[in-house]
C-alpha cells in the first residue's frame, strides 16, 4: 500500500503528468463552448433598409436571404453602411424596383450579391407563381466537432501511457529504480502498482472529458465506460514498455510523441478515408482505432456496433499484457543469470 501511495505522489509531483491530465479537459471545455455557437449565421447576408421605402413584399423577399435591419432615415442607413464595424448591403427603392449601396470594403461575394440583387428582384416580380423547395443545409461543423471530441477523448484515454513512461523514466534517472530492486516488494507487485496508477490517471481524465463533451443515456454511458476502461488499461501497459526500453528522458519523450501521433493519426485517417477490408484490419492493430470508432458510434447514436470495438480492445488488453509478462520474465531471468555469473567470477578471483 505504501508503494502505491508513493507512486501516486510521484505522479502528482510531476508537472508534465499534471499538464497531460488537464490538457484534454481544457480542450473539452473549448469544444463544448464552440459547439454552442451557431456558425450557420456567419454566412448569412445582412441588409439595411429604410422604413416604408421599399415596395410591398420586398422586405419579406430580402428576409429569405438574410437578416434585415430597418432605419428611419436615409442618412442613418448610409452611416450604418459606411460604419467599419458593420458589414451589410444597403437597399432602397428605385421606382418599382430596388437599388443597393456598399461602402466599398466588402468581400467579393457581397459585392456580387449587391450587383445582382436588383435584377433578381425584377425577375421575382415578373415571375409566375412557382413552388420552391428549400433543401436543408447539412451542419458540417457538427461532424467535425464529433471528430475533434473523439480525438480529444483518445488523448485522454491513452494518457496513462504518458504517466507510466515518465514515472518509470524519472525513477531510472533519480536512482529510485535501483532502490526498488532491494525493497521487500516483488516485481509483480511493482508492475501492478504501475499499471494501477497509469490506468486510474488516464481513466479519470477520460471520464471527466466524456462528461464534459457528451450527455449520454445510461446504456450509452456504460458503453463509453467500457471503452475508457479497456483503453486506459492498454495505455498503462504501453507506458510500461516505453519506460522500460527508453534509455533516457529525451528518448522517452520521443517514444511518447510517436505513440500519441500513431494513436491519433491512424483512427483519423481510417475514419476519413473510410478504410475497410484489409486496410481496416491493419488499422485495428492500433488499439486507439477501435476506441475512436466506438466513440464516433456513440456520437452518432449507433450503439449496436460498439460490441465489435469492445472485443477488439479486450483482445489488445490480453495480447499486450501477455507480451509484457513474457518480456519481463525474460529480462528478469537474464538479469539473474548475469548476477550469478558475476558472483562466480568474483569468487574465483
Amino acid at each position: 500500500m505504501r508503494g502505491l501511495v508513493y507512486q501516486l505522489k510521484s505522479v502528482w509531483k510531476d508537472k508534465f503528468c499534471i499538464m497531460s491530465f488537464l490538457l484534454p479537459l481544457v480542450v473539452a471545455f473549448i469544444l463544448n463552448f464552440i459547439g454552442a455557437i451557431d456558425f450557420s449565421t456567419l454566412s448569412e447576408f445582412h441588409f439595411g433598409v429604410i422604413q416604408g421605402n421599399l415596395p410591398d413584399g420586398a422586405v419579406s423577399w430580402l428576409e429569405r436571404y438574410g437578416a434585415v435591419t430597418e432605419y428611419k432615415t436615409q442618412e442613418e442607413l448610409i452611416a450604418a453602411v459606411n460604419d467599419p464595424s458593420t458589414n451589410f448591403i444597403g437597399v432602397e427603392a428605385d421606382g418599382d424596383g430596388m437599388k443597393t449601396m456598399l461602402s466599398g470594403d466588402e468581400m467579393d461575394i457581397w459585392r456580387q450579391t449587391a450587383d445582382t440583387l436588383p435584377a433578381l428582384y425584377r425577375d421575382y416580380e415578373n415571375a409566375e407563381e412557382i413552388m420552391v423547395t428549400i433543401l436543408e443545409r447539412p451542419d458540417l461543423m457538427e461532424g467535425f466537432q464529433n471528430i475533434f471530441i473523439a480525438a480529444t477523448l483518445i488523448v485522454a484515454m491513452f494518457m496513462g501511457c504518458t504517466f507510466n513512461a515518465m514515472n518509470i523514466m524519472e525513477e531510472k534517472e533519480s536512482g529510485v529504480a535501483l532502490v526498488n530492486q532491494i525493497l521487500p516488494m516483488t516485481h509483480s507487485q511493482y508492475i501492478l502498482q504501475k499499471i494501477f496508477v497509469g490506468f486510474v490517471c488516464g481513466g479519470l481524465s477520460a471520464v471527466f472529458t466524456a462528461c464534459i463533451c457528451f450527455q449520454l443515456s445510461i446504456p450509452s454511458a456504460l458503453f463509453m465506460l467500457a471503452l475508457i476502461i479497456l483503453s486506459a488499461f492498454v495505455a498503462a501497459l504501453i507506458g510500461l514498455f516505453i519506460g522500460e526500453f527508453a534509455e533516457n528522458l529525451m528518448v522517452c519523450v520521443v517514444y511518447i510523441k510517436v505513440v500519441l501521433i500513431l494513436f491519433i493519426a491512424v483512427p483519423l485517417l481510417s475514419y476519413l478515408l473510410g478504410a475497410d477490408g484489409l486496410a481496416l484490419i491493419f488499422c485495428n492493430l492500433i488499439p486507439s482505432n477501435a476506441a475512436f470508432e466506438g466513440i464516433m458510434s456513440l456520437a452518432s447514436g449507433t450503439e449496436q456496433i460498439i460490441a465489435k470495438d469492445i472485443l477488439i480492445l479486450m483482445a489488445h488488453c490480453l495480447v499486450w499484457f501477455l507480451l509484457y509478462l513474457t518480456i519481463a520474465k525474460y529480462r528478469i531471468g537474464k538479469i539473474g543469470r548475469s548476477s550469478v555469473q558475476n558472483s562466480s567470477w568474483s569468487i574465483s578471483k
